[in-house]
């Protein structure tokens, strides 16, 4: 049996950004990963948008890894090369009913530490997009888009380049007393770790529940909330990212960017029961309504359905808020084990800020 310091489960973006932070820190680490690459689910299968941290509740770990998490992200965006872009967004009311909420969304977003957006009126609006319908929007101008696969190229890189080991194809199977821990896959192994973390993402409560000592009432049950997206052909005629204001489950069927320009419409909500990525076809008259709520303008049959992802809730779909849990010693009584549950949307600007909490939860 091997002697490792620390074990970190899951090479998303967040277990990434937590393996990266602990070698930095000195720590021996080993990233252990079911996949055989970084970031083959939630991580690749999102936006990869840069969010404000405008829409969670005041004091809220999302929140406030939100906006702490952004600033980081756009540093080390500049400091290491990656492709990034602070675009912008237009958060828009499409009817006079949702004008009203935009206020209530500029004073979440204050209450959060965000206090650079600026209420447009619809002709405001409209300059800036001339494509646009709506009767409002605020203007996000730190919001951005991001190439996450770069940021968690370099993240692997800070990682190894500090000392740690990543494993791929090399599922968890068991965690016993004293952090005891059985591999699979085509090399299975015995490790046992000082300090174990779960980052596993989908699969985080699945895999606490396969740790002695933990008590059971402290692992959450999963939800899917699956999300699909759709493409067209050509470039839209907007330069910023067009949100919806949100619906429960999350924030509507959004137009986002990437860095190329291509425009992408998605997330829908629809809870599964188990994991897949197919796009139903079908799915794009919903998103043709959705869409022509802002962009009244697109053409028939022009969305072409282009991937999905799953957000890890951690409720039920008739509670429309979750927070981010990060669980250590504190709330499970295991020295050296720390749990990360339901780390959805916007984990990926909050992974560095993430990986501080986790730091400072181990000592």
């Amino acid at each position: 049996m091997e002697l490792v310091e620390c074990v970190v489960v899951g090479a998303g973006v967040v277990g990434l950004a937590i393996a990266r932070r602990l070698a930095l820190a000195g720590r021996e680490v080993v990233l252990v990963e079911t996949a055989n690459a970084i970031g083959t689910g939630t991580s690749s299968r999102n936006s990869e948008v840069i969010h404000a941290g405008i829409y969670y509740p005041q004091g809220s770990l999302m929140a406030r890894s939100c906006v702490a998490g952004r600033r980081a992200l756009y540093a080390y965006c500049r400091k290491k090369g990656i492709a990034h872009s602070a675009c912008g967004k237009l958060i828009v009311a499409c009817d006079e009913d949702e004008v009203q909420k935009l206020g209530v969304i500029a004073q979440r977003a204050a209450l959060n530490g965000v206090h650079d957006l600026r209420q447009l009126t619809a002709a405001e609006a409209k300059a800036m997009e001339p494509a646009l319908h709506c009767h409002g929007a605020l203007l996000s101008p730190s919001t951005g888009i991001i190439d996450s696969h770069g940021y968690m190229l370099a993240l692997q890189g800070d990682f190894e380049a500090a000392g740690g080991v990543i494993a791929f194809e090399t599922p968890v199977l068991e965690v016993r007393a004293g952090f005891e821990i059985t591999t699979g896959g085509p090399a299975p192994c015995e490790l046992r770790s000082k300090a174990f973390i779960n980052a596993a993402g989908l699969e985080a409560p699945a895999l606490a529940r396969r740790i002695a000592g933990l008590a059971p009432e402290l692992v959450p049950r999963e939800y899917f909330a699956k999300g699909s997206y759709f493409t067209i052909p050509g470039r839209a005629p907007f330069s910023r990212l067009i949100y919806p204001v949100p619906v429960a489950g999350g924030l509507g069927v959004h137009l986002t960017l990437d860095l190329a320009g291509q425009a992408r419409f998605g997330p829908d909500v629809e809870w599964v029961d188990e994991i897949n990525y197919r796009v139903d076809p079908g799915r794009a008259t919903g998103f043709c309504a959705a869409i022509r709520r802002y962009w009244p303008d697109l053409p028939d049959a022009m969305l072409t359905p282009a991937y999905a992802g799953i957000r890890p809730k951690i409720v039920p779909p008739a509670v429309a808020v979750q927070d981010f849990v990060i669980q250590g010693p504190d709330a499970h009584g295991l020295p050296g084990l720390v749990n990360l549950f339901g780390i959805e949307s916007p984990g990926l600007t909050a992974s560095l800020a993430l990986a501080d909490v986790v730091l400072e939860m181990l000592g």
